[in-house]
This record gives structure tokens, C-alpha cells and sequence, in this order.
């Protein structure tokens, strides 16, 4: 299919991951980006919100409701919590949803419930979803599932931190712990007090303490791997920039295992990916390595306390924790090219 030119709706494109996913799709020779929605903003140019995206800058806003499918391939859909799964739950059949919310990443519908407050709409959609985390759905994505649900950026950097030492068996599956930071980006592009610069600015602060609604995601996955359920004690952070991820996963080595068993089993398990490296021995990623790229860094370090050991992970939480990943998940779906429209190395300084 790699000569296939697909046609996209990118819905929900107000927000920071709508404008991302349309950024890096400006680069993809295989696609053309159709449709543009934000119900709220229709009848407004895609220019008068986001002035740097220049090829689309003419490109008229409109309404969900007002899209001809008919001709469309695949929807991103970049909307909040419930507003996604309202809209791409009722799609075409022949509309392949890439959903960038959390309205499908658990597959069991209870969970959601559980997590979010409310029943799913679609239960039997969710059930047969197929959770993207692009390095390990692979062989489900080949298929072309009629849903696929981006992980969030936090479960993306924890997870392909600490999922193939889980699955390895190099780690214990108990007394996970996740110290997590992130761009305020991350908070979306809604109006909210803590967001703004006077309150963001020269500070740091932790925030859904214990009951984070990533946390959850994390566990499903992991649980998945161990065949065991798991918990992890998951904390986010507020970091006073504009985009970017790092995770500190406290984890306990298993088995015998030692730190250069888990630098191994990592070294293993993405060995030949493109968007996934191990930095060099006593090197400790910074966000600045991977600012606007699809691109994931990981390190790993011994732990004072004996029997431990620290793995650390930088993303960009909107490309490989968002748009990007999503744009990845497309192209093994459709068959292109896995690193089509993603190759943009980081931005520095």
C-alpha cells in the first residue's frame, strides 16, 4: 500500500495534539490531511489558532457533524475523555479510528468506569481495541483494527521503560514506583488557572497524588505482561516548561538479576529500533535529547539501596506520547513505511 495516498480527519484540532498530529502529517508522503474539526472554533481558519502551521493555514475549521466520511480512511481522533468515544464510536465502518484519548485504552469497560466516572458507551469497542504501544502491538496493529487506542504520554514512557524487564522476569512485578515529570503542555490547551504562566512558572509541584488516572493504564499493561495483576505507585509532576517527559522507575531486580542484566534485556528488546535507544553508561537522559521527535532515550543506574535499580526515560509527550506515536500506529496498520512522516531529529537548544 506503500504508493496509497489515504485521506484523514483530524478531529479536535484546537488542541496541542490535534495541531501536532496535523504538524507532523504536513511531512508524510503517503497522506492527505482532509477534514480539519473543532466544533467550538468552526468557520475559523486553522491559521488564526496556529499561525505556524503554514501549509494548512487557509484551511477551514468545521464542525464533527458536518464531515462527508465517504472518502475518508483513517480519523484521528484528538478530542477529550468522552467527547471521543461519543463521536468515533458511531464512525463509518470503513473510517479507521486512531483515538488519542483514553476513551479506549482499557479493555475491560468496567475500568473505565472506574477510572473516568462514567459508563463506556461502546463497551464492545473498547474490548476489541488495540492498545498502541507501537513496539509491542506490532503483530495486532498488522491487522488493521477497525480502533486503536494511543496510550497515554505517561503510561508511553513508563511502559517502555519498565515492560520488557517485567516480562523478562529481571524485575519483580511488586513495589513498582514511578516518579513522573511533565511540560505543562501536557495539561492540554484548556483555560486553567494552574496553567497559567504566573502560576506554572519558577516552580514544581506534584498533583493527582495517588490517584492519577494513568496509573491504572500502566497497571493494565503491566498486569498483561506479568500475567499477574500490579500496582504501581504512580506520581506526576508539574515542570515549568513547555513540552517534555522524564520517568524515574524505582523497580526491584528478581531472580538473581543484576543492573547489567537489565541494561541487557533492554538492549535486547530494542535492539534495531528506530525510535527507541539506550544512552551510553552513566549518561542521564534530558527532555532537551528528544524535544520534537518520536524519540524515546532510556538509562538505567544502580540503586544505593542493595536488591534495586533506577531506569529512567525521556519522551516529548506530544510526538512519541502523543501524535507521534499515533502517526507511527498508522503506519503499520496501513502498511507504510513504520518511521513515514517521523525521521525529524530533535530540536536543540
Amino acid at each position: 500500500m506503500t504508493s496509497q495516498t489515504l485521506n484523514a480527519a483530524i478531529l479536535g484540532a484546537s488542541g496541542y495534539t490535534g495541531a501536532e498530529t496535523i504538524r507532523l502529517l504536513a511531512h508524510h508522503s503517503n497522506v492527505r490531511v482532509g477534514a480539519i474539526t473543532a466544533n467550538a472554533q468552526a468557520g475559523r481558519s486553522l491559521g488564526d489558532l496556529f499561525p505556524h502551521l503554514h501549509p494548512f493555514a487557509d484551511r477551514t475549521l468545521v464542525k464533527a457533524e458536518d464531515v462527508n466520511w465517504d472518502g475518508v480512511d483513517v480519523a484521528f481522533g484528538c478530542l477529550p475523555h468522552g467527547a471521543s468515544e461519543e463521536l468515533l464510536g458511531e464512525l463509518p465502518a470503513h473510517v479507521k479510528v486512531i483515538d488519542l484519548s483514553a476513551d479506549f485504552r482499557f479493555r475491560d469497560p468496567s475500568a473505565y468506569a472506574n477510572v473516568y466516572g462514567r459508563s463506556h458507551l461502546h463497551p464492545e469497542k473498547t474490548r476489541n481495541a488495540v492498545y498502541g504501544l507501537t513496539e509491542f502491538a506490532r503483530a495486532e496493529l498488522a491487522k488493521n483494527p477497525d480502533i486503536i487506542a494511543c496510550p497515554g504520554c505517561y503510561p508511553t514512557a513508563s511502559l517502555l521503560a519498565i515492560k520488557p524487564l517485567v516480562e523478562a522476569g529481571v524485575v519483580s512485578s511488586r513495589d513498582i514506583i514511578v516518579d513522573a515529570k511533565s511540560g505543562v503542555s501536557g495539561a492540554g490547551r484548556g483555560l486553567k488557572e494552574g496553567n497559567l504562566f504566573c502560576e506554572a512558572a519558577e516552580g514544581l509541584h506534584a498533583y493527582s497524588i495517588g490517584n492519577h488516572r494513568h496509573a491504572p493504564e500502566i497497571e493494565q499493561e503491566l498486569s498483561h505482561a506479568s500475567g499477574s495483576p500490579v500496582l504501581v505507585n504512580f506520581t506526576p509532576h508539574l515542570v515549568p516548561m513547555t513540552r517534555g517527559e522524564l520517568v524515574t522507575c524505582h523497580v526491584k531486580l528478581a531472580n538473581g538479576a543484576t543492573v547489567d542484566d537489565v541494561r541487557a534485556t533492554l538492549a535486547k528488546r530494542y535492539d534495531g529500533e528506530r525510535f527507541i535507544k539506550l544512552a551510553a553508561k552513566g549518561a542521564s537522559p534530558d527532555t532537551r535529547w528528544v524535544r520534537g521527535s518520536n524519540l524515546c532515550i532510556l538509562a538505567v543506574f544502580s540503586d544505593r539501596i542493595p536488591g534495586r535499580v533506577i531506569v529512567v526515560g525521556v519522551i516529548d509527550n506530544l510526538v512519541k506520547g502523543s501524535g507521534g506515536q499515533a502517526i507511527q500506529n498508522m503506519n503499520v496498520a496501513f502498511g507504510l513505511p513504520e518511521s513515514q512522516g517521523l525521521t525529524m531529529e530533535p530540536l536543540f537548544p
